[in-house]
């Protein structure tokens, strides 16, 4: 499997095998007609500002990743929980105006900030959004040097 590429759901002539919630595969009846859903990431293991993260992503793949819903938060958290990724990640998220938005132009239909902190709400300078490995969103300095991810 190529570096980066998480398979949620595969179908193998007569098996199917799907992820659950859980991170463990179950096998499933293939007489079923079930969704397929592919999300494809890359962990940077260079750190670079939110500027330099994006510009790196838009060249060498597509953007900064967005995270639309629990399953993409939990292919996101599983690719950044490895040693060589410090504490949180750099994603597509900017403090723009007077709202978070996503870089690609995404809307804004999940959000994952840490219970009670109403930091987010007006940020005067932590303007750029991170992913920390517990899985909380961060507004961060975007001048601080972080390891990003990139789909």
């Amino acid at each position: 499997m190529p570096e980066g590429v998480v398979f949620i759901f595969m179908a193998l002539l007569l098996a199917v095998v799907n992820l659950q919630s859980d991170g463990k595969w179950n096998d499933a009846n293939p007489s079923h007609l079930w969704s397929f859903y592919c999300f494809s990431l890359t962990a940077v293991e260079v750190k670079k500002t939110w500027e330099g993260a994006l510009e790196y992503c838009r060249e060498t793949h597509t953007d900064l990743t967005t995270l639309q819903s629990d399953t993409e938060q939990f292919l996101t958290l599983s690719e950044i929980r490895h040693d060589h990724i410090t504490g949180r990640v750099w994603i597509g998220l900017r403090f723009l105006g007077d709202h978070w938005l996503w870089v690609n132009g995404d809307p804004m239909v999940y959000e994952n900030w840490r219970q009670g902190d109403q930091e987010h709400q007006c940020p005067l300078r932590k303007r750029c959004g991170a992913l920390t490995k517990e899985g909380h969103w961060e507004n961060w300095d975007c001048g601080e040097e972080l390891h990003f991810i990139c789909y």
